[in-house]
């Protein structure tokens, strides 16, 4: 059990940092998982912690191939700011 990098990965290295089992590995330029060390977070997250850090949209799937950050989960909140815009202007 091991989660992949997929090519929609655009090599941040943030995964890298924060992975608990140094189960990533990166040069800047690709950027893999060494499958004998991950566990998908199992012994120590109740999720993979890199793709609770991961900014890309499809860019880590899970051992079964499923995207952990699938399209769409990923958007901003758009009306929060609708919310700050409308203060801001309540305030001027």
């Amino acid at each position: 059990m091991a989660v992949e990098i997929t090519q929609a990965c655009i090599h941040c290295q943030a995964c890298k940092q924060v992975c608990p089992q140094h189960a990533i590995k990166s040069n800047g330029k690709t950027t893999a998982v060494i499958v004998h060390r991950c566990d998908e977070c199992q012994s120590s997250w109740s999720a993979p912690q890199c793709a609770s850090i991961c900014p890309i949209e499809e860019a880590i799937v899970s051992a079964d191939g499923q995207p952990l950050n699938p399209k769409g989960s990923l958007k901003p909140d758009l009306s929060v700011l609708d919310r700050i815009a409308a203060r801001l202007s309540a305030e001027r």
